[in-house]
Formats: C-alpha cells, sequence, structure tokens
C-alpha cells in the first residue's frame, strides 16, 4: 500500500516514514489527496446553510492539509536531497499543486461564501486570530485573481504555470552548474595558506574519489570558503571566485539570464492583471513595510550610514593588502582573503583560532541550552524517528513540565543533490483541529538544513564563527515553528508577514557574541576546556570589523532585488547590463567582468523573496531593538523571553507582526539599536 496515502503514520509522533516511501509514491497519492481535498471543498461551497466563519472559513483552513503534507515532503526532499528521478518528477508535481491552488483561488463559488462572511464581519463576534484568518483568505483570493474576468482567469493561470516551471528551473540550474565545477590539485605548495583542517578536507574527499595523492575542491561553501579565504596563491583565490560568482551565465544548458528576464516580465504582468503597478507594490501591500516607496527611503537610509564607514574598510584593506604583498590592483577576489588577515593582525583572531572551540555537536547542544535556559525546553534524540538520510538526526522536543512540543530535524552536511545555503521548513505545522473540528492538538516537525565544514576521518566537523551565527539563525526559525500555539494552520508557526520571519532567527545570532551564552558549549574538543575569555573579547572587539562594507553588500542586494521588481521590463535588456547599473552606484570596488549576481540569486528567483530582501535588514531593525531589551534585564531573563515566546514566536501570523512586536516590547522599534550595534553611528 502507498504509505502517503494513510490517514495516520503509525510512527513515533506520526513523523513522516520516510524509509516506506518512494519516489514512486508521491504522484499516485498527491492526485489522491487533491481528489479528497477537492470533494470537500464541493461539500463546503454546496452547504445549503448561510456562509458563517465556522462552516466556511474555519473549513477551508483544513481542507487541504493531506495536499500540503505530501506537496511540503516531497519539495523538501527535492530540496535537500534530490536525484535525477526527484528532479524528473518535481516537473510534473509543481504543475499540479499550482493548478489546484489556482482551482480553489479562482472558484466563484467558495469566493462568495468567503466574500459573505468577510462583508458581514462587524457583526460578527470574531476575535483578533478568526479576523485575521478571514481577512488573510478574502486578500488571499482577491490577490490571486478571484475579481478577474474569465478570460483574466486563464491568463492568470497560464502565468503563474509558467512561473512555477521557471522558478524551478532556476534553482536546478543552479544546482547542476555547481555540480560542474572541480578542482584538482596535484602540488600542495599550491595551498599554502590554507589550514590543516581545509588540506585534511580537501585530501579526504579526494581519496573518495579514488585519487588519495590530490586535493579536490568544488564549489560547496565549506570548500570555497578556505581557498577564498586562506590561499595564499592570487591567481587559485581569482580562479573559484570566478567560478563561485559566474553560475549562471556560462551559455551552456543552465544558463539562467533568459529565465530571470522572464521572470520578471511574467512577475510584472501578472501584478498587472490584478491592478498593481509593479511586482514590488504587489508584493508590499502585504508586508510591514507597505509600499516600496518605504522600503527604498529605508534602504537608502541606512546606505547613507554605512557608505563611509564602507569606504573606510575597502581603503583600510586595499593599503594592507599593499603594504604586505605589494597588491596595487586590489579586486573583489581578494576582499575575504586580505579581510581575515587584516583582522588577526588587528584583533589577533581568525576563524582557525575559534574552529577547535566550535565542535558541531557542542553548539548544537550550546543552541538547545539556550532554547532550555530562555523557554525551558528539552531535546533528545530519538534514533527511533526516521529520517531522510542517514547525516539527519531527529530530536523530540519537550516543555519544561515534560509536555510534547514537537520534533526538530537537523541536516548538517553538504552532499550531491542538495542545494547550497541554509534553511528552515517544515513538514508538518502546528494544527489545533481535526477536519471535522474536533481538537487535533498535532505539533509540529520542523527541520533546519545547511552546509557546514564535514568531518574527516581523523578530525570532527569543526565549525567557523560564520557558520554557528548560521546554526544559532536556523534554529531560531525552528523554534519560531516549534512554539506555534494558533487555532488555524495557515497561521502557524512562521506564516507571518515575509519582513518579520527573520526576527526569531535573527535575535538567535546575538547570543553568539556573549560570554555566558558561549560558556554553555565553547569548549576545546581535543582538552574540553572552555574557551578562554580574552578570546571571547576578541570576538565581542571585532565584531563590527569591516562592517561597513557588509552592511553595503547586503543594501546592495536588496536594491537590487527591489530593482528588478519595480524597473519596467522593457527598459531591462541585459542581465549583465542591469546589475551593472544597480550595483555600480551602490558598491566601492568596481564589479568583475565575467561575473553577475543575478544568474544565482535564488532567494529572489525561486526562493520567495522577490521584493522582499530588504527583510534581513528590516528585521535586523527589531532583532537589535529586542535584543537591546534582554541585554538591559538579562540575556537569560526567563521573565523577558516569556514576553518573547508569548507574543512572537507562538502567536504565528495570528495579529499584525507590529502589533505583536509592540506588545512584546511595549514602544515600536527603533533603528538607534541598530545603527549602535553595527558600528554605524557617527552620523547620529
Amino acid at each position: 500500500m502507498n504509505i502517503l496515502m494513510q490517514s495516520k503514520f503509525n510512527t513515533p509522533n506520526e513523523t513522516i516514514p520516510f524509509n516506506k516511501i518512494s519516489n514512486a509514491d508521491f504522484l499516485p497519492a498527491l492526485k489522491s489527496a487533491i481528489e479528497d481535498a477537492k470533494k470537500k471543498v464541493e461539500k463546503l461551497k454546496n452547504n445549503g446553510a448561510p456562509a458563517t466563519f465556522e462552516n466556511t472559513c474555519a473549513q477551508l483552513d483544513r481542507v487541504n492539509r493531506k495536499v500540503g503534507l505530501i506537496g511540503d515532503t516531497f519539495f523538501n526532499l527535492h530540496g535537500a536531497d534530490t536525484n535525477e528521478e526527484r528532479q524528473k518528477l518535481a516537473k510534473e508535481i509543481s504543475p499540479i499543486l499550482t493548478q489546484f491552488s489556482n482551482d480553489l483561488s479562482l472558484d466563484e463559488k467558495l469566493f462568495h461564501r468567503i466574500k459573505a462572511v468577510y462583508d458581514n464581519k462587524q457583526n460578527l463576534e470574531l476575535n483578533s486570530e478568526q479576523e485575521t484568518l478571514l481577512n488573510k483568505q478574502y486578500k488571499g483570493f482577491v490577490r490571486n485573481g478571484a475579481l478577474l474576468n474569465a478570460t483574466d482567469k486563464e491568463k492568470l493561470r497560464s502565468i503563474d504555470k509558467r512561473l512555477d516551471e521557471l522558478t524551478l528551473q532556476f534553482s536546478e540550474n543552479n544546482l547542476e552548474e555547481r555540480k560542474l565545477f572541480e578542482l584538482w590539485i596535484t602540488d600542495k605548495k599550491d595551498l599554502a595558506g590554507l589550514p590543516e583542517s581545509a588540506l585534511k578536507m580537501a585530501k579526504h574527499q579526494a581519496e573518495k574519489k579514488g585519487k588519495p595523492d590530490q586535493w579536490f575542491f568544488n564549489l560547496d561553501f565549506p570548500m570555497y570558503f578556505p581557498l577564498i579565504t586562506y590561499a595564499q596563491n592570487r591567481e587559485l583565490r581569482k580562479k573559484i571566485f570566478l567560478a563561485y560568482s559566474s553560475v549562471g551565465i556560462q551559455n551552456n544548458q543552465y544558463d539562467n539570464r533568459t529565465i530571470i528576464l522572464e521572470i520578471v516580465k511574467l512577475r510584472k504582468d501578472r501584478a498587472n492583471l490584478l491592478g498593481f503597478d509593479t511586482h514590488a507594490t504587489y508584493v508590499l501591500a502585504e508586508r510591514m513595510a507597505e509600499t516600496p516607496d518605504k522600503v527604498t527611503q529605508f534602504l537608502l537610509e541606512l546606505l547613507d550610514k554605512a557608505k563611509p564607514f564602507a569606504a573606510q574598510d575597502i581603503q583600510a584593506l586595499e593599503k594592507f593588502a599593499k603594504e604586505v604583498d605589494g597588491i596595487t590592483d586590489f579586486r573583489r577576489g581578494d576582499v575575504q582573503y586580505y579581510t581575515e588577515k587584516l583582522k588577526k593582525k588587528l584583533y589577533d583572531l581568525d576563524d582557525e583560532m575559534l574552529r577547535p572551540y566550535f565542535k558541531l555537536e557542542n553548539v548544537i547542544e550550546g543552541a538547545f541550552l539556550v532554547a532550555t535556559k530562555l523557554y525551558g525546553l528539552k531535546f533528545t534524540h530519538n534514533k527511533n524517528i526516521e529520517t531522510y538520510h542517514p547525516d539527519v538526526k531527529a530530536y523530540e522536543v519537550f516543555d519544561s513540565e515534560n509536555s510534547y512540543v514537537g520534533v526538530f530535524y537537523a541536516d548538517f552536511f553538504p552532499r550531491p543533490g542538495k542545494r547550497s545555503g541554509a534553511w528552515m521548513t517544515d513538514f508538518r505545522v502546528q494544527s489545533y483541529y481535526n477536519e471535522d473540528g474536533s481538537v487535533f492538538g498535532f505539533r509540529p516537525h520542523v527541520v533546519i538544513v545547511c552546509n557546514f565544514t564535514p568531518s574527516t576521518p581523523d578530525q570532527p566537523s569543526l565549525l567557523g564563527l560564520d557558520e554557528v551565527l548560521t546554526l544559532f539563525h536556523e534554529f531560531g526559525h525552528a523554534l519560531h515553528g516549534l512554539l506555534s500555539d494558533v487555532k488555524y494552520d495557515s497561521l502557524a508557526g512562521t506564516n507571518v508577514y515575509w519582513d518579520f520571519v527573520e526576527l526569531p532567527s535573527q535575535i538567535m545570532e546575538n547570543w553568539v557574541y556573549e560570554k555566558e551564552c558561549l560558556d554553555l558549549f565553547a569548549r576545546h574538543y581535543k582538552t574540553n576546556e572552555l574557551m578562554p575569555a580574552e578570546l571571547i573579547t576578541k570576538i565581542r572587539k571585532s565584531s563590527n570589523f569591516q562592517e561597513g562594507r557588509m552592511t553595503l553588500r547586503q543594501l546592495g542586494f536588496s536594491l537590487l532585488d527591489m530593482a528588478w521588481h519595480q524597473t519596467p521590463t522593457d527598459q531591462i535588456k541585459s542581465v549583465e547590463e542591469f546589475e551593472k547599473e544597480i550595483l555600480g552606484k551602490i558598491e566601492i570596488l568596481p564589479l568583475e567582468q565575467g561575473t553577475n549576481m543575478s544568474s544565482s540569486f535564488s532567494h529572489i528567483f525561486s526562493g520567495g523573496y522577490d521584493a522582499g530582501y530588504y527583510s534581513y535588514k528590516w528585521a535586523e531593525v527589531l532583532d537589535a531593538d529586542a535584543f537591546q531589551f534582554f541585554k538591559e534585564n538579562g540575556i537569560f531573563n526567563t521573565g523577558i523571553a516569556d514576553k518573547f515566546r508569548k507574543n512572537i514566536l507562538s502567536q504565528g501570523g495570528s495579529q499584525h507582526p507590529m502589533e505583536l512586536y509592540q506588545q512584546f516590547r511595549g514602544q515600536p522599534p527603533s533603528i538607534e539599536a541598530l545603527l549602535k550595534r553595527s558600528g554605524l553611528i557617527s552620523n547620529l
């Protein structure tokens, strides 16, 4: 029997039985779930009784739960552990899901029932969560074409189908082209400057590929980073930099340039069809920022603060590179190398000094301990919970009263078939009701997926500081999913405004810089000694090193994203020229010929951050302001933590995020906390 078709899994906490699912199971199970959901929708919309919140809105919220489970499971696997069969299957499954979604959002009879409730909401005694769900459903129908005529509805279906294909192809092109690059080193002298840990990793990879007398590198970040950061061989750094920065523009079958141009045109056409001037206007209508003008004003205000500091940062690197190596033509591929060397000179600190204290198992235990001290959570590894890959570990989560909270999966290492980067997602969201309206009480199953430095036969996985920050960041997203406590699925967990979703993740990074936190887990992997206090002091002192340049980099990404989704598409003729025009006004160092950011900018072309990349900086204002509240009262103050859990983490999207934030903080967020933390304060 196809186990995906079962109504309930006979597994611990109804976790997904990955080992019993084959690729062949997904398509028939999905089609069956969609047919079942359609029958429920027919029953809902043909209900002879007048439309009410309970018989319409609440039921609609639960109607496609099985479809979501199957679809989410498949695409989570497609992102973290794909293969040729899954890639082929994705091209069948994706349009089926899109069509089902369109069938719901363009169903006139269903919309009329939602509209009837919406038009009468002033006479209903709805609580804030119910009203939020009703507003979200009504706007969801309207924003997906419910008010269009029949001809335009078909246009919308066609656009959505094509966008679905293009965004999927963009992501697969990135994955496949990264696989093409292989760097084999035969002379160890070419790797002068690399730390022993990186050499061991490269040697181990070469041995696995049958060439034990060589060293192997590819574009996976744990292999790219040591080369670009430590290799004394400038030509080698240039080679890996150019390869990493030119994915998607190689004039081969994986070239993303025509895909980008078609995506932005279709997004603009879709927005116009729905009555919006631009895709950015469409997206931001349902964001905290509200309008492109507000976003642009916010970004330009930060740019004004950051650019003078960024110029100083670049000048310092250029001067240092000339002093130590006689470099007179400082390039973008030199930045990371001389940043690390200058940091070592100024602060007597580099990543290799920290790695021995950041054994992966200790870091994840540290994240767990932070969650314990703040929220009373306990994480227990359960080997009886099946995972989708041997590298993945599953944990049961309990609260301080030993009540079950959810399941947390951790997937940390790069492998073929796993896309680059780091992300959090869920296999099952928190659900309060059964489909019949009785209390369900299902707790969430979440996963964080990263690409960290792997272990070797003689050394465990030792993380750099950036990797530790990434782990805490994604763990913050996981806590947002795990601690959800709402009544309706579509408001649960991370189903919040996109420019609010990064608050729970980014605030967690702040603890990594605090001695009180590092003392929980930063122990030498050989001696078990705590990280020395002077090393922690160096971390704190260096935390703003090159912050102006890094802020400028993030602002460049954000402004490029906004430009792609605001500029009239008939004015964009070339991906490279358009990017050069936008970033050329922002960046201080010249852009490198033959490189391109947009062609591998998965966040905005296949990851849901379109017209939303600014969210990272927007949420930094929130997280800096929120963590200042902790700092003023103690970073493990349980009273503040309770307020953050009650008003932020547990609430999902049940209220407007600014209302939630002010309930937590007691006041609106202030940009001053971010500027102060970042050291960008000279203009205050």
